[in-house]
C-alpha cells in the first residue's frame, strides 16, 4: 500500500455539506473523511492539507461576527489537535454586490498551489495525491505534478445546473489522471 497526500478545499466541501444536507451542514469528520477517500484509493494517509478561511470580521466585529469568529477558532483548534493534519488559511473578503453582501475566501486556492508545487521537494516518496476541489485554478500545477510522475486523483461533485453553487471546471476534468465523484455516503460514513 503506498502513501498519499490529501488536499481540501474547505470551502468547496463545505458547499457540497450543506448541498448534501439540503441547506444543513452534515455532521463528519474530516479526518475520517481523508482516510477513507485514501483506503478508496489502496493508500495510506500520510497528510492533510485543509484550506479555509476564518469568516469575515467588521472593523469593530459585530456581535454575531464576534460568535462566528470564536466557533470557527474552536474548529480549527479542535481539527489542529491531530498532527496528520496542516490547516492553512486564508481570509474571507466581504463584497457588496446590488446592495446585498457576498463573502469569497481569498489566497485560498494560492496557498493550496504552492503546497502542490513543493511535493516533490517535501514528499519525495509520494507518487499519487488527492484534490477535493472544483476549480481550474488548479490546472496548470496538476499538469506540472503529472509530469513527475504524481498521480492527481479529483474527488468532486458538480451539478449540471446552469449557475449552480456546484460547478466545475471541464479543464480541471480533463487534466486530472481520473476523478471520482464524491458521494453523500461518503461525508456519512466519516462520522
Amino acid at each position: 500500500m503506498g502513501k498519499t497526500l490529501v488536499f481540501i478545499d474547505a470551502g468547496f466541501l463545505s458547499k457540497l455539506s450543506k448541498y448534501f444536507g439540503k441547506g444543513y451542514y452534515l455532521k463528519y469528520n474530516i479526518i475520517n473523511f481523508s482516510k477513507n477517500l485514501s483506503k478508496k484509493e489502496k493508500a495510506f494517509c500520510e497528510q492533510i492539507f485543509y484550506y479555509t478561511a476564518p469568516p469575515f470580521q467588521s472593523e469593530p466585529p459585530k456581535k454575531e461576527e464576534t460568535k462566528r469568529r470564536e466557533k470557527y477558532d474552536q474548529f480549527i483548534k479542535k481539527l489542529s489537535e491531530d498532527k496528520i493534519i496542516n490547516i492553512k488559511e486564508g481570509r474571507c473578503q466581504r463584497l457588496k454586490i446590488d446592495g446585498q453582501f457576498i463573502f469569497k475566501q481569498k489566497a485560498v486556492d494560492s496557498l493550496m498551489v504552492m503546497d502542490l508545487m513543493k511535493i516533490p521537494i517535501d514528499y519525495k516518496e509520494i507518487n499519487k495525491i488527492i484534490l477535493i476541489a472544483s476549480d481550474s485554478d488548479f490546472v496548470p500545477v496538476i499538469d506540472y505534478l503529472k509530469k513527475l510522475n504524481i498521480e492527481v486523483i479529483l474527488y468532486t461533485h458538480y451539478s449540471k445546473k446552469r449557475k449552480s453553487n456546484l460547478s466545475r471546471s471541464n479543464e480541471l476534468l480533463k487534466i486530472v489522471s481520473r476523478y471520482v465523484e464524491i458521494k453523500k455516503e461518503d461525508l456519512e460514513n466519516s462520522k
